[in-house]
């Protein structure tokens, strides 16, 4: 097996379902008493958290090559970035490093162009649903994205940051978030698009009215493919 490198910690909950489903990946593959080979920096995300400047995103830049370099340089074959948001700088990341980056994004766009999605609307942190980085990455992959509505961009945001980044699954935001779901059906989409690590908490990707790609899961196998030299 091929040693994987995880930059975590952004948060602490998506990271742990990160190292837990690339074992259970593995195991399911290899046999019970297998478990992936992982190198994990967890990063403290009090400085990387909810970063809007060009001065904070230059800071999260310079954090996160020099944990990939730590990386690298103890072993690992490949990289994975485990927080959807922080893969706005993969790219400088990737230009720092001589091995390559499992980009989130691109792994869920090829999923969904060999699955024949070309619409879709993107639910996650409000950097990710608004900014242009992340939905100009999907495009290239042929996709048709619906338009956000920034009500329910700032109430998905606030459930991010203040619940489940801490670890909290609460149901009432569980509800909400069903409800929005729902809503978003209501468009002109083939699919909807689960980019925020932790918003599996909530949803259930398997239990929706139209298909839902979770990014984190989608990441994941990736991470197992390359791990076992499938990739």
């Amino acid at each position: 097996m091929r040693k994987i490198g995880l930059i975590g910690g952004m948060s602490w909950a998506s990271t742990e379902l990160y190292y837990r489903h690339l074992n259970k990946g593995v195991q399911k593959r290899l046999g019970t008493a297998c478990s992936a080979p992982i190198l994990m920096e967890s990063l403290n995300y009090c400085e990387l958290s909810r970063i809007t400047t060009d001065e904070q995103w230059a800071h999260a830049k310079e954090v996160l090559i020099a944990s990939a370099q730590r990386l690298e340089a103890a072993g690992a074959t490949a990289l994975m970035i485990a927080a959807n948001s922080m893969h706005k700088v993969a790219e400088d990341v990737a230009a720092a490093i001589p091995i390559p980056i499992l980009h989130i994004v691109d792994e869920t766009g090829e999923k969904m162009k060999a699955d024949g999605i070309r619409s879709a609307a993107v639910v996650g942190t409000r950097n990710v649903m608004t900014e242009p980085w992340f939905r100009q990455r999907l495009v290239r992959h042929g996709l048709t994205l619906a338009p956000y509505d920034t009500t329910r961009a700032d109430e998905i945001d606030r459930i991010i940051y203040e619940e489940l980044m801490q670890g909290k699954a609460n149901e009432n935001s569980r509800r909400t978030m069903k409800t929005f779901i729902t809503d978003i059906a209501k468009q002109d989409v083939q699919a909807i698009i689960l980019a925020c690590t932790e918003l599996v908490m909530l949803v259930d990707p398997d239990a929706n009215v139209l298909p839902i790609y979770d990014t984190t899961r989608i990441h994941v196998a990736a991470g197992v493919d390359w791990i076992l030299g499938e990739e």
